[in-house]
């Protein structure tokens, strides 16, 4: 009997993988298998057109400073309208680190340089001075019911959610978002 198929669409994996964000391309896939799905993941590069409403989920990792401004155009002319759409549409998104930042408005650099993100999103991210660096913990009621997410977080930029956007959880212990608002992610729609 043939699998469902799960079409996952990986973004800049060439610039956006600064934590090994791979590994949670094969956390997915491998957590798909055991659901009964066959995941199928297209790798979608600078330069290259994207349709994502042929996608179920898109995953977007992290990346410095320098990674964000270098594909920032690609991404904010070239995909982010045509993802904004798919977002609408229902399309699921997991951004994690730099990722997160792009479907924001912007990011403010450590130098005070404004990169313009896609503005998908009501977000915006400012670099701190101090980095970020530990276990976090948060409780999240986004499944109905309080849940305990668990991670790892190593950042300095500090995002703020606009109005209207949902916190993914309230952190227990890390430090979130930015340090002082114990939110952690966001959820949209």
């Amino acid at each position: 009997m043939e699998r469902p198929r799960i079409h996952i669409g990986w973004l800049y994996p060439e610039y956006m993988n600064l934590y090994g964000d791979r590994g949670n391309i094969i956390v997915l896939t491998q957590r798909c298998r055991w659901h009964g799905l066959e995941p199928e993941v297209t790798q979608v590069r600078m330069g290259e057109a994207a349709d994502f409403a042929r996608f179920d989920l898109v995953v977007i990792g992290g990346g410095q400073d320098r990674e964000q401004a270098l594909i920032a155009r690609d991404f904010v002319q070239g995909k982010a309208p045509s993802l904004a759409d798919a977002i609408e549409d229902g399309l699921a998104v997991l951004a994690v680190c730099g990722g997160y930042q792009m479907l924001g408005k912007y990011f403010k650099t450590q130098a005070g340089e404004l990169i313009r993100m896609s503005g998908i999103l009501d977000l915006w991210t400012e670099a701190g001075r101090e980095r970020m660096i530990g276990n976090c913990i948060i409780e999240s009621d986004i499944f109905g019911e309080t849940r305990t997410i668990v991670g790892f977080e190593n950042h300095s930029g500090r995002t703020y959610l606009g109005k209207g956007l949902r916190p993914l959880g309230r952190v227990v212990k890390g430090h979130g978002n930015n340090g002082s608002d114990r939110t952690e992610g966001v959820v949209y729609r």
